[in-house]
């Protein structure tokens, strides 16, 4: 058996969530002890049972965009989609990730559709990148005017464009990656503040504003980080050796107060629980830029991976993740393989929900 074997597991289709619960917190908690093994069923509403006034509990604050672009080819008239990945600020040219069938060439067009296919704006076809991708200038429908930049350029802010003309980019597990009217608000977590996700963070999504109150009550510090979650996230692994994999790059940032705050509640005996995958990507790249935890922000491709030693967090609070991903693999760094995958075998015999939509797990 290779190596990425060891992180596979079978998932019964009919336990991958399509829909969020009809109440946030109502998802079910499976509760896990790293050093007795002990896993206990609860639900996330329960939270503040299992939480000390002296922990610190940090969340994610990214905001998705709705970055799933569908349109058409205006020269051949066939389907085309793609994902907005970025723009750059000086040139107004948008970088966005596609798989339509043919090759696009250079000065082609592509007519990108609202929700409603009532208009649409035009993205023309500049170059590719060396990884694949489009590189494409957007035009504006008749009638609207673009900002000028510093050089002169056609500007187009991605984030009035993408509202109008962009849809919530689901993954192709949750009804095929199409997207209803309820997920602009059920992918999106109740504290998202600084747009540049293209998929949620998802461990975020299972909370209220009432369940945030509530432990806010108990004395808890609730922190920030922002990490822009890439497409990579997702991605399963396809090496066979994990040494091998080139894992992606995401910005992230973690500031002054919310340091300070979790250094000095792990001082006083209180713990660091990590609410998602990319909230630990944050505050471990931020405890190796130096010496111990200290402000950060910047680009990590930190691969999160047994034997890894984590220097900031305590507990971690996450979904269940697909089989043979980064995600996988960080979870068992953090509670060992064999006990992950033990908790992952209980969940499906409990028939807990999985994936973006699903249930939650808490490992102290």
């Amino acid at each position: 058996m290779n190596e990425i074997e060891q992180y596979d597991y079978d998932l019964p289709r009919e336990l991958i969530a399509q829909d969020p619960v009809a109440t946030r917190s109502d998802s079910r908690l499976m509760v896990v002890e790293r050093k007795t093994g002990r896993i206990d069923h609860m639900h996330v509403r329960d939270l503040p049972d299992v939480l000390d006034s002296r922990d610190a509990v940090v969340f994610n604050n990214s905001r998705v965009m709705p970055a799933r672009l569908v349109g058409f080819r205006k020269e051949t008239g066939g389907r085309w989609q793609g994902l907005f990945l970025r723009a750059d600020a000086d040139s107004g040219v948008w970088e966005v990730l596609t798989k339509t069938r043919g090759k696009l060439r250079v000065g082609e067009r592509i007519t990108v559709q609202d929700r409603d296919a009532r208009d649409g704006m035009e993205l023309e076809v500049i170059a590719r990148t060396d990884g694949g991708n489009l590189l494409v200038k957007p035009h504006l429908p008749d009638g609207f005017v673009a900002l000028q930049g510093d050089s002169g350029n056609e500007l187009i802010e991605p984030a009035d464009w993408l509202d109008r003309y962009g849809r919530i980019p689901l993954p192709p597990y949750i009804r095929d990656g199409q997207m209803v009217d309820a997920d602009i608000e059920h992918y999106q977590t109740v504290f998202a503040k600084h747009r540049g996700s293209v998929a949620a963070p998802t461990a975020g999504l299972h909370f209220t504003d009432a369940l945030l109150d509530r432990v806010k009550r108990l004395g808890v510090y609730m922190g920030e980080v922002t990490l822009h979650v890439g497409i990579g996230t997702f991605r399963p692994i396809q090496v066979e050796r994990l040494d091998e994999h080139n894992m992606h790059e995401e910005w992230g940032s973690l500031d002054q107060a919310t340091c300070s705050a979790i250094v000095q509640r792990r001082q006083s005996g209180g713990r660091c629980i990590a609410v998602g995958t990319t909230t630990v990507r944050v505050l471990e790249s931020a405890a190796r830029a130096g010496q111990g935890l200290a402000p950060w922000q910047g680009e990590t491709d930190i691969f999160i991976r047994p034997p890894f030693q984590f220097q900031a967090i305590d507990g971690l609070m996450t979904n269940f993740h697909l089989p043979r991903s980064s995600l996988l693999v960080l979870v068992s760094a953090f509670a060992t393989r064999e006990l992950a995958l033990e908790a992952y075998q209980k969940a499906i015999e409990q028939e807990y929900r999985f994936y973006s939509y699903g249930d939650a797990m808490l490992m102290l």
